[in-house]
């Protein structure tokens, strides 16, 4: 269901207030015998929101303290590199974590100019300061470094978010999360426990060190986007970072590249009352969808495209990317996650690993796959959650990593390992790079593919679940499935296991010849997700949502 508000103009109604959401950071104890006031991590670190007490000053003293235990008794001993997004909540939450830090005796790196520092800036200076003299990685030895990053993600205004990336610098292990979790949650009842430095003195300490995470990401661009190609071709870029931490970068690109990139709505207000708001009612940063990005699609169909041959968008911390182009608008993510398979292997990255994949994630489209096949490139196939790809990304057994959300990283020009994080930043250039060296913009070039490969329509929704059913996704197995057929076609394969990695995917996915649904249930709510896609027509799509439902239903016993 679409919320009526979908796409309008964000109202007084809509926003935050500030002072409210920090103070009851500070102010709210959380009860560690109440589930949803638990530390919590899921794909992406714990999340939650100070107004209902599940993001406060206790989870973020118990989370660091963990952290500091944890990074001691692997061996960790290089600094720890922490960043931070806009979200209200994120600055209240960087200095309780150095606080911590510093009290811990751990080095810490914050940023020079005391700026926004988005994701994939720290999971690139993590992974530079660990790389050995021969530009392999290291996992082991003296100096090590790993990080913290401060955000929600795109989550709305209310809420905070706080994620651990070890020394492989992407998305921490499922085994490092929840040692990291239950150690915090033993603390969470007694946080007042827990040593601190005061703030003030704390910023002052030795330990804490200034880095130029910015000087330090951009100059290291050119290993990764071709520039000569957008600058030469003249192509007219426009940015929208959604108020986010990447406003900052953009300049320093166009005058360190001699490009041609506009920064489009530049303000960072935490409250964001420039969005319009996203499909669920929400205020909603997120730069892949089409109610949140209206306000600037309106925008340019009123007179800005004379400006910009296309735009981009980051999500407030940069981890997530969006494709806007002119008579066509937001693109779906996996139609561009396409556009970008076929190019970076179709001959533009020759020095990659020979026989590097393609990863995507089980939910992501299988224009992917056929647009892989076309060009004779493997497909690896993980679960849903980009850490899937840190260690493909670091062998070479993927060159490019993406997901359905909008989320995607890819190799140096020569094959090394860029970052193992979501880069939101290189899939705005690269579109400018495709764009220069095409002559046509992305969503041309999906056109094209779709006349090859056929049109696909693709959907996700979300329904209730309780904590039972969702624990028994993970017991699914391919005779719980009594259903033959899919949207009329013979169903060809039960999935309970990623084909890529053979990792259990944590629900159930369906294929057909011309279909697939997956089900999985949500890390954080009590919903289950169901995606499908149809290459058929948008009303076959219709039914294979209608049964998948009863599919899960019969599967769970329901």
């Amino acid at each position: 269901m679409v919320a009526q508000n979908a796409g309008m103009p964000a109202t007084p109604a809509d926003l935050i207030d500030v002072d409210e959401v920090i103070g009851k950071y500070y102010d709210v104890v959380p009860d560690p015998s109440v589930p949803e006031q638990r530390v919590i991590f899921g794909t992406s670190g714990h999340r939650g929101s100070s107004l209902k007490t599940s993001f406060n000053e206790a989870h973020i003293v118990a989370i660091t303290q963990a952290i500091a235990e944890y990074r001691k008794a692997a061996g960790v001993t290089g600094p720890l590199y922490i960043g931070r997004d806009t979200h209200a909540l994120s600055l209240p939450a960087w200095k309780t974590a150095i606080e911590v830090l510093v009290a811990n005796g751990v080095r810490v790196r914050i940023d020079s100019r005391d700026d926004y520092t988005p994701t994939p800036v720290v999971s690139q200076a993590i992974l530079t300061h660990n790389r050995a003299a021969d530009g392999t990685q290291r996992f082991e030895g003296a100096d090590l470094a790993d990080g913290i990053v401060v955000t929600p993600s795109h989550n709305p205004p209310t809420d905070g978010g706080f994620k651990y990336d070890p020394v492989t610098g992407g998305p921490a292990p499922s085994e490092v999360t929840n040692a990291i979790a239950n150690r915090a949650n033993e603390l969470l009842g007694d946080f007042k426990s827990v040593k601190r430095v005061p703030f003030e003195q704390a910023i002052k300490s030795d330990l804490v060190e200034r880095f130029d995470f910015r000087e330090h990401y951009v100059d290291d661009l050119k290993n990764v986007i071709d520039f000569d190609v957008i600058r030469n071709s003249g192509v007219r870029l426009g940015i929208d970072p959604l108020g986010g931490a990447s406003v900052n970068y953009w300049p320093l690109i166009n005058e360190k590249y001699g490009l041609n990139i506009g920064v489009i709505r530049p303000e960072v207000d935490p409250t964001w009352r420039f969005m319009t708001i996203d499909h669920d009612g929400k205020i909603r940063m997120d730069p892949s969808s089409q109610y949140a990005m209206k306000g600037l699609v309106d925008e340019l169909n009123a007179g800005a495209w004379d400006k910009y041959d296309l735009v981009g968008g980051t999500d407030p911390d940069a981890d997530r990317h969006g494709i806007v182009c002119p008579n066509w608008g937001v693109m779906n993510p996996n139609h561009y996650l396409a556009v970008c398979v076929e190019y970076l292997f179709g001959g533009n990255r020759p020095d990659w690993p020979a026989g590097a994949g393609v990863g995507k994630t089980l939910v992501s489209s299988s224009l992917i796959d056929r647009v892989a096949a076309a060009i004779d490139a493997h497909v690896v196939e993980v679960p849903v959650g980009f850490k899937w790809f840190v260690d493909p990304l670091f062998t070479g057994e993927v060159a490019f990593g993406g997901e359905e959300s909008s989320g995607m990283s890819f190799l140096r020009f020569n094959g090394r390992v860029w970052t193992t994080d979501k880069d939101g930043l290189i899939p705005d250039l690269l579109a400018a790079e495709i764009t220069g060296k095409t002559g046509k913009n992305p969503a041309q070039l999906h056109q094209e593919q779709v006349e090859r490969f056929g049109e696909s329509w693709y959907s996700r929704i979300d329904t209730p679940t309780t904590l039972e059913q969702k624990q028994k996704f993970a017991n699914l197995n391919a005779d719980d499935v009594t259903a033959t057929t899919l949207g009329g076609e013979d169903i060809t394969a039960i999935l309970t296991k990623a084909p890529g990695n053979d990792a259990p995917i944590g629900g159930i996915k369906v294929v057909t010849e011309d279909n697939w649904f997956a089900a999985r249930p949500s890390g954080t709510e009590n919903i289950y997700k169901v995606y499908a896609e149809s290459f058929v027509s948008p009303e076959t799509l219709d039914s294979v949502l209608d049964e998948a439902t009863q599919v899960v239903d019969n599967a769970l016993g329901e």
